[in-house]
């Protein structure tokens, strides 16, 4: 359960965050990215969507320490409409237990509204330097 920010509401939603990123820099024309948000908190779920990336135009990774952050810009589709979006991930060292969504943009439409703890493993920078 976490509280999202809607670009046309005031306060914040809370509900249930689902991620899938298979994003590569050497691939970008073959990654994907998606984000499923399930509305827990108002009457018939009205603020539920679904995320899905039409287009992956950038993938940065950046060493900060012994943890890699990776940072996903692109385009995609919420309800037939056409949002640009930056998603920030970290890949955190096994001691720590989990990994986290730093930030998840959709710009114009939606805010993650904070940092979300994923399952260790979840996100895996490969070669970050």
């Amino acid at each position: 359960m976490h509280q999202v920010m809607f670009e046309e509401q005031q306060g914040t939603i809370r509900g249930d965050l689902t991620y899938y990123a298979d994003v590569c820099v050497t691939t970008l024309a073959a990654s994907f990215l998606s984000l499923d948000f399930e509305d827990t908190e108002t009457c018939g779920g009205k603020n539920s969507f679904l995320f899905v990336s039409n287009a992956i135009t950038s993938v940065e990774c950046d060493q900060q320490g012994q943890n890699c952050e990776v940072t996903v810009s692109g385009s995609g589709v919420v309800n037939n409409v056409q949002y640009p979006f930056t998603a920030v991930f970290v890949d955190q060292t096994p001691m720590a237990n989990v990994d986290l969504v730093k930030s998840f943009v959709i710009t114009g439409f939606f805010d993650q509204n904070g940092t979300v703890p994923v399952a260790q493993g979840s996100v895996q920078a490969l070669g970050c330097e």
